[in-house]
């Protein structure tokens, strides 16, 4: 083989192994798209999961306290209504017992 022929061989087998490397790479690069791109799809969806638990426990403790506010008022409103009918009741009870005391210079 002349020294022609060998340094054409050379030179073809460093272009073919180049062509092949690029290829790889090339494949290699589409894999690590397709793979970033699966990724962000699933971090996507967790953060929407996420954000739709926070929001539906945000609605659940929002009613939990609305109810417990009405049970309150209503709680305290009867308690309210109670205390009247006792104080008035206790005033019945004490003006129909003791005759009021008759100012001074009155008869009695």
């Amino acid at each position: 083989m002349s020294l022609n022929k060998a340094l054409l061989a050379l030179a073809l087998a460093a272009a073919l192994t180049a062509c092949t490397k690029t290829e790889e790479a090339a494949t290699d690069a589409a894999a690590v798209d397709a793979a970033a791109t699966d990724a962000a799809a699933t971090v996507d969806a967790a953060a929407a999961d996420a954000a739709a638990t926070v929001d539906a426990a945000a609605t659940d403790a929002a009613a939990t306290v609305d109810a417990a506010a009405t049970d309150a008022a209503a709680t305290v409103d009867a308690a309210a209504t109670d205390a009247a009918a006792a104080v008035e009741g206790a005033a019945a009870d004490a003006a129909a017992a003791e005759p009021a005391p008759a100012a001074e210079g009155e008869k009695k």
